[in-house]
């Protein structure tokens, strides 16, 4: 059985949620001992314990809704901010004012940071900001003045919650990241195991019927034919397969919103160089032989789609001139200071002066679409033609092209 490559989903904010579970559990709890410990101070003690009851009830009633983000929805962070925010108001009922005035703690104490944080983790710093500018606005409201502790606590609490709510942005981000880079491996790798199976099993095959149907000659042989086409055909799609997409990030503040893009063709910068091979491949077929170094032959962008072209206006010359049945041979070469690409057809040839004259009757196609194409990108095209005995077209471009295509101009 074959095995597959699965990537699991990871969740960088987990931790975070339990430790707001925690904290949730633990502020319940200091905001009943502070009561406990100051009850005589409440002039109202009776608000102040049917607001226990009901935060007791509420905290652990909610448990399950910061769990993840899944269960922390809008309309519970919305109830949630509005236990807090009742807290905060209604501290002044229960307490005496002077307790309040000396800096005393409201009736939620520090559990009200809980529900802004809850903002943080879910929606990041813009949500974070907003809780705790309605958290500041009641605290406010319920000592009945603006003061120096007032401010202190507004802004430790606004600080705090934003940095965390930054912190869970770029760590969503990264996650996005890494699980479509872990996607892409897997699919890379699934990719090239279904190249191997093709290569083992169907193309074998292929070539095992066009010989055969070849020797066998006749209806056999058309089919052979036909095979070998196929053959051709399936090994090109495989071998261009598994050359890498140029990607980019779709939305820098996403970080994993990845596409498929096209590299862009001769601009300043342009620095990444582009397989010929991968340009030259789907030229491949049963009248058209292929032959390529082992290793990338790289060349800018420019250049390298510059001299695909010109090779496509050769075969084109090959099929307009030579007939359908002509062969054709395509043999590149990776020198250290320039790459060579050879074009030869088994075709009749080109008669002396038929170049000249085609020229002079406004038939541009090897003066513009070959040799124009090699010139604009520093590169040389050659061409020689004995009649009777086939055309050979020699591309040559230097490693650092000096025309204005390989420039960027």
């Amino acid at each position: 059985m074959a095995r597959r490559e699965r990537v699991m989903t990871m969740s960088v904010e987990q931790p975070l949620w339990r430790a707001l579970t925690a904290y949730r559990l633990l502020t319940m709890l200091y905001a009943i001992g502070l009561f406990v410990t100051a009850q005589d101070r409440f002039h109202r003690p009776w608000v102040a314990i049917g607001y226990f009851v009901v935060l007791v009830a509420w905290t652990l009633a909610t448990l399950p809704r910061v769990a993840n983000a899944a269960s922390c929805t809008k309309r519970f962070l919305t109830a949630d901010l509005i236990v807090a925010l009742a807290g905060i108001l209604l501290t002044p009922v229960a307490v005496e004012h002077s307790r309040i005035v000396a800096g005393g703690p409201t009736l939620p104490s520090i559990w009200t940071a809980g529900a802004v944080l809850a903002y943080a983790v879910k929606g990041g710093w813009r949500w974070a900001a907003f809780a705790s500018l309605l958290v500041g606005v009641a605290n406010v409201v319920q000592r009945g003045a603006f003061s120096r502790d007032t401010l202190h606590n507004v802004l430790l609490v606004c600080i705090a919650s934003i940095a965390i709510g930054y912190v869970v942005e770029v760590a969503r981000a990264s996650e996005r990241t890494l699980a479509r880079a872990l996607e892409i491996e897997a699919a890379t790798r699934e990719r090239e195991r279904l190249a191997r199976d093709i290569h083992d099993g169907v193309l074998q095959v292929l070539a095992m019927v066009q010989r055969r149907g070849t020797a066998l000659g006749g209806e056999a042989a058309e089919l052979g034919r036909m095979a070998g086409e196929q053959e051709v055909a399936l090994r090109t799609l495989v071998a261009g397969g598994l050359v890498p997409a140029s990607r980019a990030s779709e939305d820098a503040s996403q970080g994993a919103l990845v596409r498929v893009v096209d590299e862009p063709d001769g601009l300043p910068g342009t620095s990444t160089p582009c397989d010929l091979r991968a340009l030259l491949a789907p030229h491949a077929g049963a009248r058209v032989s292929f032959a390529e170094p082992g290793a990338p032959v790289l060349l800018p962008p420019a250049a390298a789609k510059e001299l695909a072209a010109a090779v496509s206006a050769a075969l084109d010359n090959v099929r307009r001139h030579a007939g359908a049945d002509a062969r054709s041979w395509i043999l590149v070469e990776d020198e250290p200071d320039a790459v060579i690409v050879t074009v030869r057809d088994d075709g009749p040839g080109i008669p002396e002066g038929r170049l000249a004259q085609a020229e002079g009757e406004g038939r541009l196609g090897v003066a513009q679409s070959i040799r124009g194409r090699l010139r604009d990108i520093g590169g040389t095209a050659e061409l020689i033609s004995v009649p009777g005995q086939g055309t050979e077209v020699e591309l040559r471009v230097p490693k650092v092209s000096r025309g204005k295509a390989g420039s960027g101009r």
